[in-house]
């Protein structure tokens, strides 16, 4: 068999090149058949270069953006900030920084994603001097990534733990309990601080075996059952981001929709459960003068800059799968919305099965309310297990917090797949070996976790990995687009983009208000910092040490790569920084002497 490739004769019509391939085929008896097929090549853009590859339908994007934004943070943050701050008066600071903050950087992103149509890394050909934020998030996103996969590990865990007649966390008479196990009928019990609850137990000694460490210097080795359930997490990772958007965009269908459908049932169930009213009061009761109190408007703006993921890169990278003229405000102002509503909704399913524990054991709400892992680990599962058909509602749930974290994961995942292969072109024909290996390290970093002593590790990663380095990224992303790229030049691409151009209000909170509020939580982030700690353990000095050099490793990211651009450009000083503020595609114009950055204009215009 031998085959000819040849090319199709031109028509004037013709939108896409196209070959023909011509397949000769030699029977025995020496009679030659010809097979034609057309074949179509990779599409190419001007310049030459292969057309980027698309989102299969406008809602993969939308149900990609919203299955990273609405994550675990939802359920088991938000709900219990609003109880702890005042109920619903917490609303007011909550709402007041996502319209001047959240918002405005989120379209911010996406709208530089989608125009420029690269990764984190990629996007700054705007401004080559800042490419060093892109690594920033990248690397923020892999550090996140090794311990956040742990936590859908441990709801895999409890997930396989539920398909049993009875749940094991109801009772003490298990091999992992101790003598200090008591369940809540007994009031004295639930102040005494060397009591603990079996479900509480069942997550410290027979998930973590976090008794048989001593602490961060005493790890021991992984324990195959989390190692197991962290593999399978990884392969669903694996397979669900190999293939690009394409096969991603499909995966969320299931995994961004299905958190709504159990948080729906969970709530039809939760508001016929007795006490749940009261529960549900407690969380909606609106105290104002908690509004008086810093500390509130603090955790406010905090929680705003964790919940929708701005400074990750993923927005970026979603976006940048877009077509170029997608309504890119359209969809942050759905996005945003939808992520804030979840986490308000979220609220009366945590709040309806609190007020039951409260009324079932007879005690005041603040004595099971409580937010984090304690939260989806050990409080929710208690009150499953007392529910008639538990096991079922117990696999209802663990199924949700899947689903909540694995769309959260391969958002975190493909902003550095798409990051540095985007960085690096070589990698485009390579995708799938690349993104094996980015999940194998994660999966070999992660085992860290689940050791006896991982739980200490998983603290030490979630303190700071991605807490003031995250909002140090997102300050220089803002300064270098609104104020070195031009927030007019940015209108203008939007323009180009959607047709519309950004009202003042967006164009003056990107040039002032946004950057002023990401420095005040920089600079309220270091003045407020506390050591790490699990439960009574405190963390000693080395392992802090490790944590500021793993936090620094990241914002270093930003002045190191300004000074290796500076330093590898030719001529002048003066010129070498032209080059390095001034966008690639404008670089013709610095030998005419027109730098935009270099006049009093470019600084003063909104």
């Amino acid at each position: 068999m031998s085959s000819v490739v040849a090319p199709e004769k031109p028509t004037p019509n013709a939108m896409v090149p196209k070959e023909v391939e011509l397949i000769l085929v030699k029977e025995q008896n020496g009679v030659q058949f010809t097979s034609t097929t057309l074949v179509t090549p990779p599409q190419t853009n001007a310049s030459g270069e292969e057309e980027r590859e698309t989102w299969g339908k406008k809602i993969d994007f939308l149900l990609s953006v919203i299955g990273f934004a609405v994550d675990l943070a939802n359920v088991w943050r938000f709900p219990y900030l609003c109880y702890k701050n005042g109920g619903g008066a917490f609303l007011v600071p909550y709402l007041f920084f996502m319209v001047i903050a959240g918002m405005p950087l989120f379209y911010m992103e996406l709208a530089v994603g989608q125009y420029n149509r690269e990764g984190a890394a990629g996007v700054w050909k705007i401004c080559p001097i800042f490419k060093g934020v892109g690594f920033t998030v990248i690397l923020i996103s892999l550090y996140v990534g090794f311990y956040y996969n742990v936590i859908i590990s441990w709801a895999l865990f409890y997930l396989f733990s539920s398909f049993s007649g009875e749940l094991p966390w109801v009772h003490c008479n298990n091999t992992w309990n101790t003598p200090n196990c008591s369940d809540w009928a007994d009031n004295s019990s639930v102040s005494d601080i060397y009591k603990a609850t079996p479900a509480q137990e069942y997550f410290e000694r027979a998930v973590l075996h976090i008794q048989d460490s001593n602490g961060i210097d005493d790890l021991g080795r992984p324990r195959w059952q989390l190692t197991s359930c962290l593999a399978v997490v990884i392969v669903l990772l694996y397979f669900s981001l190999w293939k690009g958007v394409k096969t991603s965009g499909k995966v969320v269908w299931i995994t961004a929709t299905m958190p709504y459908v159990v948080l729906t049932v969970l709530l039809l169930r939760g508001v016929t459960l007795p006490g749940a009213i009261d529960g549900i009061k407690a969380y909606l009761s609106v105290d104002f003068l908690r509004l008086c109190d810093a500390k509130v408007w603090i955790e406010a703006a905090t929680q705003i800059c964790f919940s929708l993921g701005v400074g990750f890169g993923v927005l970026i990278a979603f976006s940048s799968y877009n077509k170029f003229s997608n309504n890119c405000y359209r969809d942050a102002i759905i996005t945003t919305s939808i992520n804030s509503l979840t986490s308000f909704f979220s609220g009366f399913v945590v709040f309806s099965f609190l007020g039951y524990m409260s009324y079932k054991h007879n005690v005041a709400l603040d004595k099971v309310a409580r937010d984090g892992a304690g939260l989806v680990f050990v409080i929710y599962p208690e009150a499953i297990a007392t529910l008639p058909g538990s096991s079922v509602w117990a696999v209802i749930f663990f199924i949700m917090l899947l689903t909540l974290g694995i769309d959260s994961a391969m958002g975190g995942m493909e902003s550095v797949i798409t990051g540095l292969i985007d960085e690096f072109k070589f990698l485009h024909k390579h995708r799938e070996l690349f993104t094996l290996f980015i999940v194998v390290a994660t999966f070999l970093i992660s085992l860290f976790c689940v050791t006896n002593g991982g739980m200490y590790v998983f603290t030490l990663l979630d303190h700071f990995a991605a807490g003031t380095s995250i909002l140090f990224g997102v300050l220089i992303e803002a300064i270098g687009i609104a104020w070195f790229y031009g927030v007019d030049r940015f209108s203008d691409d939007i323009e180009e983009m959607i047709g519309q151009r950004p009202g003042r209000y967006w164009r003056l909170c990107w040039k002032f208000v946004s950057p002023c509020f990401l420095l005040f939580m920089v600079v309220v982030s270091f003045a407020t910092f506390n050591p790490p700690n699990y439960g009574s353990y405190m963390f000693p000095p080395w392992a802090n040490m490790v944590g500021w050099c793993l936090a620094m490793s990241s914002m270093t990211m930003v002045p190191l790569y300004a000074v290796y651009k500076l330093c590898t450009l030719p001529g002048k000083l003066c010129n070498r920084l032209a080059y390095a503020i001034t966008p690639e595609t404008e670089h013709h114009l610095i030998e005419n002497g027109e730098v935009r950055q270099f006049t009093l204009q470019h600084w003063l215009v909104v």
